[in-house]
């Protein structure tokens, strides 16, 4: 029975494991926020068009882009509380953020394929 230096539980993970783990969520992330940043372009444009049309009223040229705005950053939470889940459960940063940018980019999908069906029928 020797002393190996590393535990099951308290392993140390490798530098290919962590690597992964950053690239995972470098990728998932800026797919999201692109996938996010185009929403805010249509939706931006759409917005400024429906808020400078004569006939329109004061609420709706406020209220137009604040709704716009809360869906384009409606992925945010769903990744925040799984990021928030992992720290609990006491994972280290980068392996908490692992489902939190995967969450991120499934809800980005979503989003943007709702969206996109939204402005096809509108259309």
């Amino acid at each position: 029975m020797g002393y190996s230096g590393t535990t099951e539980a308290g392993r140390e993970r490798t530098r290919a494991e962590r690597l992964t783990e950053g690239l995972t969520v470098a990728v998932a992330s800026v797919l999201s926020f692109g996938l996010l940043a185009g929403l805010a372009v249509v939706f931006g444009t759409t917005a400024w068009h429906l808020v400078t049309e004569t006939g329109t009223s004061a609420f709706s040229r406020f209220a137009v882009p604040m709704i716009f705005l809360a869906l384009v950053a409606l992925p945010l939470v769903p990744a925040c509380l799984v990021f928030r889940s992992g720290r609990r459960k006491g994972s280290k940063q980068l392996t908490a953020a692992v489902p939190a940018a995967l969450t991120l980019l499934g809800a980005s999908v979503a989003l943007f394929a709702a969206l996109s069906l939204i402005i096809a029928h509108v259309d």
